[in-house]
């Protein structure tokens, strides 16, 4: 009996899709549009987030120790390097080192044949956690006694952080808003439906078909509509990734440029857009018919 009703559910659904093809193909293209812009901000977000990750990993904290201060004392201040917060590691260099990384920089060596290391000082290369406390990292070992100066690229960090926080927050406020507009054009377009269908529930509603006996054909046909509508979304999304990415990273014209492969990325979207695309084909269409209940 339970599956004679839900073979019922179903076909009702698909039947009123195909009757109302013209709006139906509307809702779907509706919601492949809002999806796809929600998409490709939210991979836009993910990708910078990725870039300063890989910064992150890159960006270091160059701290000078006195030069009058010896060897072993200098190489001892690693521990308190190590101890400041947000200090992920830190790496002592020797300036005989630093001079040797220096010169290994150029082809012709001869040129710093007279040049002796005590010219350059000692330093630690600092890792840090979090790039959005470098500034506070930096100050923190500016007060340890014996590091006289420290260096670090606070512009380019500073730049990407704000950068990840604008792509974020206006992913964040476009998804609020494209779902919303979703909703409501969902819910429009079952509603016309009902509309003209309305008779038809009032009479089901009087012999005593129960509210969950009208509603499901309707919740079934949004269900279809935003599932179609999530599939088609994601298979358009990964064309146009895979298009934009190839564009920028193919052919070594802009190598800087790297971009997360799509497979790395696929399984949370499309979980994502079937989510979405369920919420507002099942709440639209649970919206839409509410008034007609009420008989």
């Amino acid at each position: 009996m339970k599956s004679n009703r839900a073979a019922y559910y179903i076909k009702e659904g698909i039947t009123s899709i195909l009757t109302h093809g013209l709006m139906s193909f509307v809702s779907v293209c509706t919601i492949v549009a809002c999806l796809l812009i929600m998409g490709s901000f939210t991979l836009l977000a993910v990708n910078v987030g990725a870039i300063i990750g890989q910064f992150e990993n890159e960006n270091v904290v160059l701290a000078y120790v006195d030069e009058n201060m010896p060897d072993e004392q200098a190489r001892q201040l690693e521990t308190q390097v190590r101890a400041v917060p947000n200090v992920e590691s830190a790496v002592f260099i020797s300036r005989e080192d630093a001079l040797e990384s220096f010169i290994g920089k150029f082809e012709d060596k001869t040129l710093f044949e007279n040049i002796g290391a005590d010219v350059l000082r000692h330093r630690f290369v600092v890792y840090v956690r979090d790039i959005e406390l470098t500034a506070a990292t930096q100050n923190a070992i500016s007060s340890i006694q014996g590091i006289v100066l420290v260096n670090s690229n606070l512009a380019v960090t500073r730049g990407l952080v704000t950068m990840r926080n604008i792509v974020t927050g206006v992913s964040a406020v476009l998804a609020v808003v494209l779902f919303i507009i979703s909703l409501f054009i969902m819910s429009n377009t079952i509603r016309l439906v009902t509309f003209e269908r309305r008779e038809e529930i009032a009479i089901m509603k009087m012999v005593g078909a129960t509210n969950s006996f009208i509603r499901w054909p309707f919740v079934i046909e949004g269900f279809i509509l935003g599932l179609t509508g999530a599939l088609v979304a994601f298979i358009a999304q990964w064309l146009v990734y895979t298009m934009i990415t190839d564009r920028l990273t193919g052919g070594g014209r802009v190598s800087f440029i790297t971009a997360l492969p799509f497979q790395s990325v696929s399984v949370p979207l499309i979980a994502a857009f079937a989510a979405i695309g369920f919420a507002v084909g099942v709440i639209g269409s649970l919206m839409a018919i509410r008034k007609y209940l009420k008989v």
